[in-house]
């Protein structure tokens, strides 16, 4: 996506989906999305329809022990409100009730908005994640992997157990065959293809598991994730594990030892991990549910190999606050030939970007430029920078480049002092918010 000027307008199509969409994953070579759609508080078709139909059983049975013409008004009566649908666009659908999940894997193509093979899965079983993955003992061939939860309740967090259904890959991703599913006794919330096998986050556990004929067949399993794995991201030999409410884990594989999966680094905070991007295989950018992004690295003299430590070794580079719930953040150049930036979007709607800094020059200039800022005041509402931008994590090592922005729109007398005290000029500094927003983003 390039953006040649900020407001442009885009074209786009919407394509109407039967419930909420969850997650995708792109075919490598045909482009084909599969999309797992899931609602909570919804019925299925096939529970729709017999509803339906005991409704309608209940209409005829009602007439019973009255007259014929009775029997013969409740029978077209049945007739006609079992033909007859009301469009849930415009009426809505029934509300099932807290506990009640409908879910579906749906096979879409996006330049035509066709829909090739839909796959509906029964009451209360709710899809949370999909993989592509190629087996080592089947390399010829690619796999579609879906985890489903039962029975889930979110508040208190329980479920009866989940599975996972695996599907082999037909026509060039056009067509998906059912080939076995595996049980699992917690929430399997997280995937990811790891070296030919497949890792998979069970409620607090994390397991490989390879292909078998009957089921999934489960290699090893490390039980010291603290609370629910969410998200599960491989580099090289390193793992990395998201946990919904402590935050980022790293994982060493060993497979030539005793096949174990050992924590060798983890974050001394509590976050409450919504999205991590991978910026290299000792750096992440997580955003939490509080709206705060984190940049998280690795210290140089990390060791892979080190004991089954619960303690690990840990490092925080820097953090900062978003002022909204993020939802999505992921490594992007937003301009072709332009410099790489982290590139996320907000629960709210808006959609920023974190960028570096590339002399120790500039990231004095914007600190100036900021503090000078902070001291006009201008929050609406009275807010404090520092305090409201620190009010999870104290606030480190970031620039808030929206408050420097502001300094466009300040009045002249204010630009000229602002600019007096910096030793520059007010043009000196447009031209400096100019070209670091231009290098980046638009």
């Amino acid at each position: 996506m390039a953006l040649e000027k900020l407001g442009a307008v885009f074209n786009q199509i919407s394509y109407p989906l039967q419930y909420t969409p969850r997650k995708f994953v792109f075919h490598p070579d045909s482009n084909i999305t599969y999309i797992i759609e899931t609602d909570h508080n919804s019925y299925t078709d096939d529970v729709k329809n017999t509803h339906k139909r005991q409704m309608a059983e209940k209409m005829i049975a009602s007439a019973l022990g009255g007259t014929s013409e009775d029997m013969v008004l409740a029978k077209e009566s049945a007739a006609a409100f079992l033909s007859e649908n009301l469009p849930e666009a415009i009426f809505g659908a029934p509300k099932a009730g807290p506990g009640m999940w409908a879910s579906l894997l749906r096979c879409f193509k996006p330049l035509d908005g066709s829909t090739c093979q839909i796959i509906r899965f029964p009451q209360n079983e709710a899809a949370h994640a999909l993989t592509f993955v190629k087996f080592n003992n089947h390399p010829a061939e690619q796999f579609l992997v879906v985890a489903l939860v039962k029975d889930l309740i979110l508040n208190p967090r329980s479920c009866s157990g989940g599975c996972l259904k695996t599907y082999r890959i037909w026509n060039n991703g056009e067509r998906l065959e059912f080939l076995h599913e595996t049980p699992v006794d917690d929430f399997p919330a997280a995937l990811c293809a790891f070296q030919g096998r497949l890792l998979v986050g069970v409620g607090n556990r994390l397991r490989i598991y390879d292909l078998g004929k009957k089921k999934l067949l489960k290699k090893c399993e490390n039980k010291h994730i603290p609370t629910l794995i969410n998200g599960i991201y491989s580099v090289g030999s390193r793992i990395i594990v998201t946990d919904v409410q402590e935050s980022v884990h790293w994982v060493r594989y060993r497979p030539r030892s005793d096949s174990q999966l050992v924590i060798f680094a983890d974050d001394t905070n509590p976050r409450w991990i919504v999205h991590l991007a991978v910026l290299d295989a000792s750096t992440v950018a997580v955003s939490d549910k509080f709206g705060n992004v984190t940049i998280l690295r690795l210290p140089p003299n990390v060791i892979d190999d080190i004991e089954d430590d619960p303690s690990g070794n840990r490092a925080l580079w820097d953090r900062g606050f978003l002022g909204g719930a993020s939802q999505k953040c992921d490594k992007a150049t937003l301009i072709p030939g332009g410099s790489e930036g982290i590139v996320y979007s907000t629960i709210s709607g808006s959609i920023g970007m974190l960028v570096p800094f590339a002399s120790r020059d500039a990231y004095d200039f914007f600190q100036h430029l900021e503090l000078h800022m902070r001291a006009e005041g201008l929050s609406l509402v009275g807010r404090e920078h520092v305090h409201y931008r620190s009010q999870h994590y104290p606030v480190r090592n970031v620039i808030d480049g929206d408050l420097c922005e502001i300094f466009n729109s300040l009045e002249g007398s204010k630009q000229r002092s602002i600019a007096e005290e910096m030793d520059k000029t007010p043009s000196d500094i447009a031209k400096r918010l100019e070209d670091i927003r231009t290098r980046f983003a638009f």
